[in-house]
């Protein structure tokens, strides 16, 4: 209202061939159409106010087309108003409506946040902890139990064969359970340590192939390995190799039914990969993809009461990234499954 008083004066100002000015009513007749009043208030408020800017026009004395103009403006101005009140949704700019829409839906998620993550951190956190601690506090029993039985086994007589036999069988569960262990504690660890130096790949095939020679045999799996050394690469050789026998035992174990497995490299485009292949039970591209998350089991090796706690490969995973490197995956179900280790090749020696 005030501005179609002001529109008033700058029209009465008496400034010669600037008549028209009335029409900056428009203006302020928008603002009072946007601003929800009753049609019965709007529509007097729209004809009069700019009805009454062009007084001085409609006085005696005043020109015959500064008249025309004075009593026309109303009429135009409750065109306008008419317009925005009742025009469509659509013509009104449907974008408006629908970034309102994402507004609330922001602020909305924006409060959940506020009132739930935090929660999630801590619990995760928490979570973390606990397997850390506990895992820590599992290791030095554990390492005691194998040691003891070492010495047993180390002096063997006075034991008959049976009692050599549950020994042993105690001593490869302690293992099993020591190794459980330690992928529980480095899972629960934020950040994978790594010492990159010039390593023989080739070498740490041949000993991570010999090591899983037993167990293989237990399973009636070939192992096999085409790696010509010496294979140099910019890696942690301690970390590699837990990677190679993450991924040659779990090669060996889902072949259940015997079959081989393969050990295989290639290079190029400044990289060295490792291919380890088994022609086990394999995977469908589904699990494929999500077989380096932690704790992940396919329905396929849970129904078939392999045992395991899916740690592994995603530990493996985080070795390989650590050196810069990559893992991926393929497979078949029923046909075996593939995977490959891209790393750093090692250099070229530095100049003296």
């Amino acid at each position: 209202m005030l501005d179609l008083i002001a529109v008033g004066l700058i029209r009465g100002a008496g400034v010669e061939g600037l008549p028209d000015l009335g029409i900056l009513a428009v203006l302020p007749v928008m603002w009072i159409s946007a601003s929800g009043l009753p049609l019965a208030a709007l529509l007097p408020i729209t004809f009069f106010g700019p009805l009454l800017t062009g007084l001085p026009w409609l006085l005696p004395g005043s020109s015959s087309p500064d008249r025309i103009a004075a009593v026309l403006l109303p009429f135009i101005t409750v065109a306008v108003s008419l317009t925005l009140r009742f025009a469509p949704p659509q013509a009104t700019g449907p974008q408006t409506t629908q970034l309102g829409a994402l507004l609330a839906d922001s602020r909305e998620r924006e409060q959940l946040l506020n009132d739930e993550v935090t929660g999630l951190v801590d619990a995760l956190a928490a979570k973390d902890e606990v397997v850390s601690t506990v895992s820590h506090e599992f290791r030095t029993p554990l390492t005691s139990i194998i040691g003891n039985l070492d010495l047993v086994l180390a002096d063997t007589e006075g034991l008959d064969s049976p009692a050599v036999r549950r020994i042993e069988v105690a001593q490869r569960n302690a293992e099993r359970l020591l190794a459980l262990v330690s992928d529980l504690l480095m899972s629960a660890s934020s950040a994978v340590h790594v010492h990159p130096r010039r390593t023989d790949l080739a070498g740490l095939v041949e000993a991570s192939l010999g090591s899983a020679q037993a167990h293989a045999q237990a399973s009636r799996v070939d192992l096999t390995m085409d790696v010509r050394g010496p294979l140099w690469a910019h890696v942690d050789p301690l970390r590699i190799s837990q990677a190679l026998d993450n991924l040659v035992s779990n090669a060996i174990k889902y072949s259940p039914d015997g079959g081989s497995v393969r050990v295989s490299a290639s290079t190029g485009d400044g990289l060295v990969r490792l291919h380890v292949a088994d022609t086990g039970m394999g995977m469908t591209a589904a699990d494929a993809r999500r077989v380096f998350t932690r704790f992940f089991r396919s329905p396929a090796v849970r129904e078939g009461s392999i045992p395991g706690a899916g740690l592994g490969l995603s530990i493996t995973k985080a070795i390989v990234e650590r050196h810069g490197g990559s893992i991926s995956c393929r497979a078949l179900p029923g046909h075996g499954s593939t995977f490959t280790m891209e790393l750093p090749a090692d250099g070229p020696p530095g100049a003296f």
